[in-house]
């Protein structure tokens, strides 16, 4: 979430989406009922320093650690909300003034705070009580959120260990926290929602579980049907020019398909300030993640990655909400599998729940000035990204030849034919260096999965190529060497 994101939601004022609290030493005492109803209802945005009116009164700048820690305590606390649910929390500035920012997705399952169930309406948050009423909740969220199903035949002994250790390793690396990473695999599995017990009393390993954490065999048994496509299209648009075809758990979906993406889409230069950002990462790393995220994963369709000459299209089976195109200015974020959403936040594969609209429309025109998109949401939700075909090569070609190129009012560069004498998995590492600067030689590892001394080895040979450089030590940043 933006600053001027903010800014548009207090101009906007209270709604069935936003909710204002003051907070100048401590939190609210209604805080955790405002959580919890938007957590039962479709998800919402807490302020806190701003009053009803969208008056900024600020939070005391010197409680604002305490606070933050309070909130993450607090949603971690089964006798404060249950089940226990992982708040994404921000500060921001504004008119001189700081405000905690909460961003609380819908959740699959119903919450409790102090015992008590909330909900979330236009007039604000009020107390559900008659089991009819309670009864419907439960069934709306069985019905729409299908990552919950609960499959009681799986075991722990069913799911591969590594992974799970990967996950948290991820978590670790990007969300140190959030201590879920220190915990034993099976208190991992039940704090991140992957293991349940339904309101009936059934309990086991969910949907989503199998998906992250199954072996292939598993998740071939139980989600036959269950794959992702990705397509090159450009010369022969009958059949293909290359394909992917995956069949596996979602950590090595996504880098899987991220692989293909790298592998067939340019990389212009471009500086964010001083820094190098990859713009393929910041508008395509969205998009791999939603069709994971967002997928109606008992559907038999697959999720399909198209690259055309002229346009690129990310299609998964869906269980539309809002019915025909999205105005991403004028959209409320709604995760469809909020569990697998959330843990995907956790691990840095996304950066927030709409964070794929929000980039697209950010920095797609910063990638390709000419290009135009659209978001479709139907029986397949679509994601339609337009090059105009007259600029030739925005679309295409691989990291070997998309590193430099000039971007207007940019420092441009160019590392020549340098890349061309590198290995898969030099520009493998490479890759993970563009698109994140800071990353350290052990996360590296962890995502090729390959060991320490190998990454040094790459790294070195990087360096004496005179492709990229350290600056710092250990809390310092790789550069990418600019050849004028």
């Amino acid at each position: 979430m933006t600053k001027q994101e903010v800014k548009d939601i207090i101009q906007k004022g209270e709604n069935i989406h936003a909710e204002f609290k003051e907070s100048k030493n401590k939190l609210p005492k209604t805080l955790f009922e405002t959580v919890c109803a938007f957590l039962n209802t479709d998800g919402g945005i807490i302020l806190l320093g701003v009053d009803n009116n969208g008056k900024i009164t600020g939070v005391n700048p010197d409680n604002i650690s305490q606070l933050k820690k309070d909130i993450a305590n607090l949603a971690n606390n089964p006798e404060k909300l249950h089940p226990v649910y992982f708040l994404q929390i921000n500060k921001f500035e504004i008119d001189g003034k700081k405000i905690i920012v909460l961003e609380v997705p819908v959740s699959p399952q119903v919450h409790k705070t102090n015992g008590k169930i909330f909900v979330r309406n236009q007039d604000g948050d009020y107390q559900v009580e008659h089991p009819v009423e309670i009864a419907r909740i439960v069934n709306r969220k069985q019905n729409y959120h299908s990552e919950q199903k609960i499959f009681p035949q799986v075991t722990f002994k069913d799911l591969n260990p590594k992974l799970i250790a990967r996950a948290k390793n991820l978590i670790k690396l990007n969300m140190p926290e959030n201590h879920w990473w220190e915990l034993s695999d099976k208190d991992f599995l039940q704090k991140t929602g992957l293991f349940r017990k339904d309101e009936n009393g059934k309990s086991g390993y969910t949907l989503a579980a199998v998906l992250f954490f199954g072996t292939d065999k598993l998740i071939q048994n139980l989600l036959p049907a269950c794959k992702f496509e990705a397509l090159l299209r450009k010369e022969n648009v009958d059949r293909y020019d290359d394909r992917l075809t995956v069949r596996t758990n979602l950590l090595d979906a996504y880098d899987l398909l991220m692989s293909f993406i790298d592998k067939h889409l340019n990389d212009p230069f471009y500086l964010e300030g001083d820094q190098r950002i990859s713009l393929r990462s910041k508008i395509f790393r969205e998009l791999v993640a939603n069709i994971i995220a967002h997928r109606e994963y008992l559907s038999p369709a697959p999720a399909v990655i198209t690259i055309l000459k002229d346009k690129i299209e990310f299609k998964n089976p869906n269980n539309p909400k809002f019915f025909g195109k999205i105005d991403p200015g004028n959209f409320s974020p709604f995760a469809k599998n909020p569990t697998i959403s959330k843990l995907m936040l956790q691990m840095g594969r996304v950066e927030e729940v709409g964070s794929g609209m929000h980039n697209v429309k950010k920095y797609l025109p910063l990638y390709d000035e000419n290009a135009t998109y659209e978001f479709i949401d139907e029986d397949f939700f679509s994601t339609v990204i337009y090059f105009n075909d007259k600029k030739g090569g925005s679309i295409g070609g691989s990291i070997g030849g998309s590193i430099g190129g000039t971007k207007s009012g940019q420092k441009s560069g160019q590392m020549g034919g340098q890349i061309d004498n590198l290995t898969d998995r030099q520009k493998e590492v490479l890759n993970l260096i563009i698109e994140n600067n800071k990353i350290s030689y052990r996360k590296i590892a962890e995502i090729l999965n390959i060991n320490d001394s190998a990454v040094k080895k790459h790294l070195k040979a990087l360096k004496e190529k005179r492709i990229i450089t350290r600056i710092g030590g250990t809390r310092g940043y790789w550069k990418i060497i600019d050849k004028e």
